[in-house]
């Protein structure tokens, strides 16, 4: 059987391109109040409204006041903004040469459960934005992983068949939808790994 023929390979942000420390974040809005930060973190993610935070059904101001409203706290909009994207480090994952050289041969795409706060912080930030022509975040589609609906607006943005693509989560669960809709689905754990992987799919990384 002859390697598949790749036209484009889709990311993952947090934990595949950025590094995450929810932790962080969680300190900053739990300095306040009667929490610790992994309570507050827990209670966040089972909110009713995290969902339609996620998938774009709530405004940035919308987002902040509900969880003042619901945890009290006394920090402004900005300084909430400035709590909230310290969650994301300074410094990227993957480095801009491997990067430059898959997107001189691959389409490349990101595909996001995010939220406008950090992605507005994050495109100004990192250079390496400019490598992703396509970036299909939960917020701005309505939907979030792991909902096939996501997945499939990559595809279409991308122009690609499902079997041409290769989607990059460090959530197995993720990666695992991807592969249920005839993508190869890849689980990242480090650069090292994930170069020996693709190499291995025939992609060209050097």
């Amino acid at each position: 059987m002859s390697p598949a023929k790749f036209r484009a390979i889709i990311f993952d942000i947090g934990r595949v391109l950025i590094h995450v420390d929810i932790h962080r974040a969680m300190a900053g809005l739990a300095s306040d109040l009667k929490l610790a930060p992994q309570e507050l973190w827990s209670s966040i993610e089972n909110d009713p409204r995290w969902a339609d935070w996620q998938e774009g059904r709530m405004s940035p101001q919308d987002w902040h006041l509900h969880l003042s409203k619901h945890f009290g706290g006394s920090l402004t909009f900005e300084q909430f903004k400035d709590v909230w994207n310290s969650a994301l480090a300074l410094e990227p994952i993957q480095s801009e040469p491997f990067l430059e050289k898959l997107s001189k041969n691959y389409r490349l795409a990101l595909l996001s459960n995010t939220d406008p706060i950090h992605m507005s912080h994050e495109e100004a930030r990192f250079p390496f934005f400019r490598f992703f022509p396509i970036r299909i975040y939960s917020f701005r589609v309505g939907s979030s992983k792991p909902n096939p609906l996501i997945y499939r607006e990559a595809l279409r943005a991308c122009k690609v068949r499902a079997e041409e693509a290769i989607y990059i989560d460090d959530i197995p669960a993720y990666a695992d939808a991807a592969q249920r809709l005839g993508m190869t689905g890849l689980v990242f754990q480090s650069p090292g790994q994930l170069q020996w992987e693709l190499r291995g799919l025939g992609v060209k990384v050097d």
